[in-house]
């Protein structure tokens, strides 16, 4: 008969009590599963580190007194796809875009003023494992200096091909800032057409396409200048937003040579009709011009202008303004024997009431008009000249470098 080793079970008996106590105690100081310390399996593998890497540089966590139109920046590296989001403290999301350039994200309007916000960015590399930042930060209060933006367009407007888009501020924007306020001034046109904008003025900017307008074009400008700094404690009130519809091509030339006006529409030519231009001592402006401004009836008063002895007050019809200067088209039935063959007005572009009431009617705000051969040059600045000026001097008028299309 076998006798056991009763002394060597004992051994074997208290292994196993010391290696329990030794699981109790380590699964106490780590966590079970679902404890605060994670997961309490795995397989022994080191996890993969994800490729890509994100920060967020603007607003800074926990930044206070952010104006309402700041913009997200971050830096991303290594990813193939980055998302943004940005909460309010109720919960719910901000609207917004990537900028052009890929490096920050912009509401689609001005954040609330004295709301606290979150940003989160993710970026995700082409491992798949995404990697995220946030920053949470608070808008500051409504500014008592506020810029009041217009446009010179509404809604819904329906405009000719040469129609520059003109937004004015009111208040001059010092150069240092006007790169910025740019960025947040967009335009979209369907069919997409080249353009940029221009600065003619400290308080007055202008986008014109590179060649005329499409015919039929539909054109969207904004302006999101709402909570955004424009220099010494300034910003701006609101955002604008203006939709419109660009008309058939229709081009005016006046050729000084034959007294005659041409106009093409849509390619075709449609109507001659006979001219008198300025007399030589007032010689009308050779140059493109845009209808500015017309009016069925109005009162040409020149007395401030010219004095008691050359100023005159004439009762006009179906006038359409060109210049600041008083350079129109315009009925002028005193001058009809003239038409065709001599200049004889103040340099203004006469017609006869029949041809005038004609041009009235199939005209619009925008249609361009080419006159040719005078004795003086358009002034830039007199009109909306700005197809006055050729492509590459006119880029030269924006506060950011132009990217071609």
């Amino acid at each position: 008969m076998r006798v056991r080793d009763q002394r060597n079970g004992l051994r074997k008996v208290l292994a196993a009590g010391i290696l329990a106590a030794a699981l109790a105690l380590t699964s106490a100081c780590t966590g079970g599963e679902g404890g605060d310390g994670g997961p309490g399996w795995q397989d022994g593998t080191d996890q993969p580190a994800a490729k890509a890497s994100v920060g967020i540089s603007e607003p800074a966590a926990d930044a206070k007194d952010v104006p309402a139109s700041t913009a997200i920046a971050f830096a991303a590296k290594e990813a193939e796809d980055t998302k943004v989001e940005l909460t309010g403290a109720d919960g719910e999301t901000v609207e917004g875009d990537l900028t052009a350039d890929g490096k920050s994200w912009l509401p689609s309007k001005a954040l609330t003023y004295g709301g606290t916000y979150t940003a989160t960015v993710t970026a995700t590399g082409d491992d798949g494992l995404p990697v995220t930042a946030t920053s949470a930060f608070t808008v500051m209060k409504q500014p008592d200096n506020q810029v009041r933006v217009s446009s010179f367009l509404g809604d819904d407007q329906t405009v000719g091909v040469a129609m520059p888009l003109i937004v004015k501020f009111g208040r001059a924007i010092p150069e240092q800032y006007r790169a910025d306020l740019q960025r947040r001034m967009t335009v979209t046109s369907t069919p997409a057409q080249e353009g940029i904008w221009h600065w003619v003025s400290p308080t007055e900017v202008r986008y014109r396409p590179k060649e005329y307008w499409q015919a039929g074009s539909e054109v969207s400008y904004r302006v999101q200048a709402g909570g955004l700094p424009l220099g010494d404690g300034w910003y701006g009130r609101a955002d604008l937003t203006v939709d419109i519809e660009i008309g058939p091509k229709l081009v005016m030339t006046v050729d000084n040579k034959t007294k005659r006006m041409t106009v093409v529409k849509n390619g075709e030519t449609i109507k001659t009709i006979p001219v008198s231009l300025g007399k030589k001592s007032t010689p009308s402006s050779s140059g493109t011009m845009v209808v500015m401004e017309k009016l069925r009836k109005t009162v040409f008063d020149t007395f401030d202008e010219l004095g008691p002895d050359d100023g005159y007050r004439t009762k006009i019809d179906y006038a359409q303004r060109l210049t600041w200067g008083g350079e129109f088209i315009h009925a002028a039935p005193w001058s009809e024997g003239q038409q065709g063959t001599t200049n004889v007005s103040h340099g203004c572009v006469n017609v006869s009431m029949t041809n005038g009431a004609w041009l009235y009617k199939n005209t619009t705000v925008g249609d361009p008009i080419v006159v040719k051969g005078t004795e003086r040059k358009l002034q830039l600045g007199n009109g909306w000249t700005d197809w006055n000026v050729n492509w590459d001097e006119y880029v030269k008028g924006s506060a950011l470098p132009h990217q071609p299309a």
